[in-house]
């Protein structure tokens, strides 16, 4: 298709720029007298007749309102004639505009606010001049409708997560729209997503709930984990009797280090059996 479209657009372009060999008999003679006018007034004429366009820029010759033979002139200098001949200048450099926040409702039926940046420039400054009115314009709007289109079909998480692929498709229906315009667009990019204030409360409070559930689970863990510490501990402990004793020396001379005036009386467990059973 792409194929195609380059094909119909050099075909188009070789009619436009051949256009200027039908202008007729009297055409020729305005052609003639223009030229004839312009040798009598010299050299007060060849500074209507020289034109200079930018290196960054085109020039779009009308000869009797029909565009002239081998397109776009320039960069540098060129002529025309005062009588039959205007032309038009057109900007080759690539050109970044702004895609307005657009409201666009989603797949999920959610309302977000949408904005991008769009780089474009003009490939056939021809095309540019005789298919459209004002290419820029158009490529601005095309750019909007497009944007909402290409979101409506994605849900909030898509829009979110996947920004590139939402800009490569953009770019693509934009750049297989604008052929016709002779006008290639280079890139696309997702600027931000504006979502309501009570939809950022709501995820908001959800993730919220969620780090909660989270920290409850790690809690959890580590108690489980601290259980079983202490459960092989305890049976360590018990395998050998002294072990409890040097345990309790260890605990006194922490205690000891940190506040002096504690003491502390080891009380058997045992010695408690006989009144508990009271």
């Amino acid at each position: 298709r792409r194929h195609n479209l380059e094909t119909a657009g050099i075909d188009r372009e070789g009619s436009l720029e051949n256009s200027d060999s039908d202008i007729g008999m009297c055409g020729w003679m305005l052609v003639l007298f223009s030229i004839l006018l312009t040798l009598l007034t010299l050299p007060i004429s060849i500074w209507m007749c020289i034109k200079i366009v930018k290196e960054y820029e085109r020039a779009i010759i009308f000869r009797l309102g029909r565009i002239l033979r081998g397109g776009a002139k320039g960069p540098g200098l060129f002529f025309i004639l005062p009588c039959t001949d205007s032309f038009i200048n057109v900007d080759m450099r690539t050109i970044t505009f702004d895609i307005p926040p657009q409201e666009v409702l989603t797949k999920d039926s959610v309302t977000v606010s949408v904005d991008g940046v769009v780089y474009y420039r003009v490939q056939n400054a021809t095309l540019a001049v005789a298919n459209i009115t004002n290419a820029d314009a158009a490529t601005r709007l095309l750019a909007q409708t497009t944007l909402r289109n290409v979101l409506g079909t994605k849900n909030l998480a898509e829009i979110l997560s996947d920004r590139e692929e939402i800009a490569h498709s953009m770019q693509s229906t934009l750049d297989d729209a604008t052929d016709d315009w002779g006008i290639k667009v280079e890139r696309v990019e997702i600027k931000d997503v504006k979502l309501p204030l009570q939809l950022q409360r709501a995820m908001a409070a959800e993730a919220e709930a969620a780090r909660e559930a989270r920290a409850k689970v790690i809690a959890a863990e580590g108690e489980m984990n601290a259980s079983r510490a202490l459960k092989e501990a305890s049976l360590v402990i018990a395998e050998s009797p002294s072990a409890l004793q040097l345990r309790y020396l260890q605990t006194l001379n922490t205690i000891a280090a940190e506040k002096n005036s504690t003491i502390i009386f080891p009380l058997p467990i045992d010695m408690m059996q006989s009144f508990l059973k009271r």
